[in-house]
């Protein structure tokens, strides 16, 4: 693999593709689609019977997006964080930064669960802020995890840290104008 100015071995490496784990492939490609799924589901169960009741009651800022928005958006959200993770899983066992990558990965994605918990579920949009401001944080902490790890994975987490901040800022604006 060549070289670029700048860059050490271990960014070549982290460029390297999946294919490293000991496990079968699609041992690695179900411990990383599983957590989605069921995040999404969890999120879902709470989030979806808010939509037509409570949700339409909140005064919104000008640029909440239509409804019909956030499943096509998550849908690729959650699909990037699969691949992404699904790429760090690959990776030897004993490969340093690997186990701490994927406990900050989760942390994040529990996170991701319990703001649409505690925003949907508790219809409470100011404990939603309290929630998404370290979730969007743990999320730039999973890509500084991943990168030196393999900067695809940490890259495909991008379009995320974009939505979860748009999220934030939709989310406060509903808080502050339903105070």
């Amino acid at each position: 693999m060549p070289h670029f100015a700048g860059m050490s071995a271990s960014h070549s490496h982290a460029d390297a593709a999946p294919g490293q784990s000991p496990r079968p492939v699609w041992v690695d490609a179900l411990i990383a689609i599983v957590p989605v799924v069921a995040a999404s589901l969890l999120g879902n169960a709470v989030t979806i019977p808010q939509i037509p009741t409570w949700y339409p009651t909140l005064v919104k800022p000008f640029f909440n997006p239509p409804n019909w928005l956030f499943g096509p958006a998550w849908t690729l959200l959650f699909a990037l964080m699969a691949y992404g993770v699904y790429r760090i899983l690959r990776l030897p066992a004993d490969m340093s930064g690997k186990a701490r990558a994927l406990i900050v990965y989760h942390a994040q994605l529990g996170l991701n669960v319990l703001w649409s918990c505690v925003f949907f579920g508790l219809q409470s949009p100011l404990g939603g802020v309290f929630v998404i401001v370290p979730f969007l944080a743990m999320i730039l902490a999973m890509i500084a995890a991943f990168r030196p790890l393999d900067r695809l994975a940490a890259n495909l987490q991008w379009p995320y840290v974009a939505w979860v901040s748009f999220a934030t800022l939709l989310n406060v604006s509903i808080w502050w104008l339903n105070r």
